[in-house]
């Protein structure tokens, strides 16, 4: 019977920031029972067994900082908590999700530890943690594990679960340090994502975004009305025509001159496309192919040269790429079939999966290539003479990156195609020899004008330099370094939230934005309570984020929401702190120390942006520690003005909000604005309550954070009533 064994006690997902990291992760709660005397070195060809099922752990650094640092950590001793940390990364990054951030941490419980890794997707993240345990449990009993069928579950699960390519890029460029732009994913799966909060979020799905309208996607998908419109503006198109039947075909390519092209009129990605037909049997072969892929099938003038990719986003050229031929040389042994598997799809670069840059080339299920070998004579099974050149395919993936190649005027003229359509980000495709020489010169032609290009080969490209385009949509979106944010204000603290959190919502209400505010008291937008629930959560706090009539937002974030979910911004303009009791806190999610609390709490301040704003409370010791921590500036309220704390904070000229002689004062350095005095504000009964007087005191100092004028801040608290 096996006594070794790790246990999930617990696995929950944190969603946004935490007590760990900024980022999404899981954290896990492990029993390691007997296995807590038993360390990596005193378990007999337990380090060994691992480096064989993971070799690629060798690129692990650890707490040494080198490569092999976790190795020579193994083989010092270390105990399967940190070890399952560090194989389920590996496992996520084999996957296909690189990096990543991870920690093991012992409770106060003997032998049950937290493991918690960064969450890329919780249902891909869960599947490496489990698979993880299952990985070190076979290292230790010395009994088998498929690392390979594992590693191929994992990074199927993660190419159906995870952003695409195209999306991610873009992701990843607008929530990069550079420009801090929150993401929201707004489906489980696939690529719907909201940039920014509120009223200043954009989304974006793949390459098409909000202002990609409906209109000019419909345009894009008909070609012939396309090319239509583009013929009537002066740009280069083929001529050509919609065609009924395959005979049909035939005239068409008769009056149009051969050879010609016959395609889907609303196809896409390629799909069905036949260039270079000479024949009425090739023609009218094709016209049953294309009919396939589309509603419609179009005849039109073969223009010679290679086809090109041109991105075009906000009306500027942003990437180009060529399309490449492939073929095969005949052995005099192999078929074309094996020929092709050989010598194309084995190239790494190919795959089925969208990270792939070229596709697999699979004859029995591509109608085009097929066709392209059967007009020279062959058929897959054919078996081509020695060094006989065989086109497999004869416009292939746009692989070859030529964007400091092309001519201004084709630039323009790609530009030009994409706003006569309407697209605000357009994949233009065209063909001519020399991409480097106006296409009238050549007779080069714009083919099509397509809606939400992939960006994959742009972001790798098979030849030639990566394009930053998802930076280019970034600031497509949000131009001159806009953020998309909106004012966030969060509250945490162990009493007083939720009064503070109504203060800070009326007040931002009666200074004129439309306000969202998730609390212990439901969920309102302005006056209006629109949840009687407890919505100080991650989910009802997500929901005013997603709200794009919302202009500021205030979240209550209770102690047990941070364990729990993690927060629901990513940053904020705005973090209080009410004050502190440890033993509200403690008992719960292994939190058990002063100090535990304080990092729980700190979640909260470690939010604040640079330009952002901390209100702490100087009367507590633990609250004015963390003041260094806040990458903002730092507000103290108080209602002794005599404290320490606050005569040092304002003898170098910051800020407080106090109280002398039963009034409210706004203090900048040595200078003190009046605001009201407390007989005056209600909630306070006079001044009698002093929690009541330090939750005014938190939300007058936010609403001076937040640029709200003394009299919108005197109107709001003095007519502001529990009820």
């Amino acid at each position: 019977m096996k006594t070794k064994d790790i246990k999930f006690l617990e696995i929950r997902h944190l969603r946004g920031p935490n007590i760990w990291t900024y980022r999404p992760v899981i954290e896990a709660v492990i029993d390691i029972g007997e296995l807590e005397d038993y360390p990596s070195n005193t378990l007999p060809g337990f380090v060994d067994r691992l480096k064989g099922f993971l070799p690629s752990l060798v690129e692990h650094r650890c707490s040494y900082g080198e490569r092999g640092g976790f190795l020579r950590r193994l083989d010092e001793g270390t105990w399967p908590g940190h070890i399952l940390e560090h194989v389920s990364l590996e496992l996520q990054n084999l996957a296909g999700m690189p990096g990543g951030f991870g920690k093991a941490r012992e409770t106060s419980i003997r032998g049950v530890y937290k493991v918690v890794i960064r969450a890329w997707h919780e249902e891909v993240t869960r599947a490496c943690l489990e698979a993880g345990r299952e990985l070190v449990l076979a290292a230790i009993h010395d009994t088998t594990f498929d690392v390979d069928a594992n590693v191929e579950r994992l990074r199927d699960m993660a190419e159906r679960k995870l952003l695409g390519p195209s999306t991610g890029c873009i992701v990843e460029e607008a929530t990069s340090k550079a420009r801090r732009i929150p993401a929201i994913r707004l489906l489980p799966t696939g690529n719907l994502v909201q940039l920014g909060y509120g009223i200043r979020s954009r989304r974006i799905w793949t390459a098409e975004t909000d202002r990609t309208s409906a209109i000019a996607e419909t345009i894009s998908r008909d070609k012939d009305l396309t090319k239509s419109l583009l013929q009537s503006c002066g740009v280069p198109v083929p001529e050509g025509r919609l065609v009924n039947s395959p005979a049909d075909a035939w005239d068409a390519a008769e009056d149009i001159g051969i050879p010609v092209v016959v395609k889907p009129y609303d196809g896409n990605h390629g799909r069905g496309v036949f260039t270079n037909l000479m024949t009425r049997d090739e023609i009218e072969a094709a016209y049953t192919a294309a009919i396939e892929e589309g509603s419609g099938v179009i005849v039109e003038r073969f223009v010679r040269g290679s086809e090109h990719r041109l991105l075009i986003v906000g009306g500027k050229l942003v990437a180009a790429a060529r399309g490449e031929t492939a073929t095969v040389i005949g052995d005099g042994k192999s078929t074309i079939n094996e020929l092709i598997d050989l010598q194309i799809n084995i190239d790494p670069r190919r795959g089925a999966a969208e990270e792939f840059p070229l596709d697999v080339i699979d004859l029995s299920k591509n109608s085009v290539p097929l066709h392209e070998i059967t007009r020279q004579g062959f058929t897959p099974d054919s078996v081509p003479p020695a060094g006989r050149e065989v086109l497999v395919v004869r416009t292939g993936n746009h692989t070859c990156d030529i964007t400091d190649k092309v001519h201004p005027s084709v630039a323009d003229s790609a530009s030009l195609a994409a706003r006569i359509v309407g697209l605000d980000i357009a994949g233009v495709d065209l063909v001519c020899e020399d991409i480097s020489r106006p296409l009238a010169e050549q007779h080069g032609a714009i083919v099509e004008v397509n809606a939400g290009p992939g960006l994959l080969m742009h972001i790798k490209p098979a030849t030639g330099e990566a394009r930053p385009v998802g930076r280019a949509i970034v600031e497509h979106l949000f131009p001159n370094g806009e953020d998309g944010r909106i004012p966030v204000v969060g509250v945490a603290g162990s009493f007083g939230k939720t009064i503070v959190c109504r203060l800070i919502a009326r007040l931002l209400t009666l200074s004129g934005k439309h306000t969202g505010l998730a609390c212990s008291d439901g969920l309102f937008l302005d006056h209006r309570q629109v949840d009687k629930s407890d919505c100080a959560q991650w989910e009802a706090a997500t929901r005013i984020l997603k709200n794009r009539a919302i202009e500021a937002a205030v979240f209550e974030n209770g102690s047990d929401t941070i364990l729990s979910e993690g927060l629901a911004y990513d940053r904020c303009q705005v973090g209080v702190i009410t004050n502190v009791d440890v033993e509200r806190h403690t008992g719960r999610y292994y939190i058990e120390t002063a100090e535990q609390v304080a990092n729980v709490l700190r979640t909260q301040i470690d939010l604040v942006l640079p330009k952002g704003v901390a209100l702490l409370n100087a009367g507590e010791p633990m609250l004015v520690d963390m003041a260094p921590l806040c990458d903002g500036e730092v507000i103290y309220f108080a209602l002794d003005p005599q404290l320490p704390v606050v005569a040092e904070h304002r003898a170098q000229g910051k800020r407080a909000v106090i109280v002398r002689d039963g009034q409210i004062q706004l203090a900048s350095g040595k200078d003190e604005l009046p605001l009201t005095r407390l007989e005056h504000i209600p909630v306070t009964k006079s001044g009698q309550s002093t929690h009541q007087v330090e939750n005014v005191l938190a939300a007058v100092g936010a609403a001076w954070a937040l640029g709200i004028s003394p009299d919108v801040m005197r109107t709001g608290i003095e007519t502001f009533f529990v009820e």
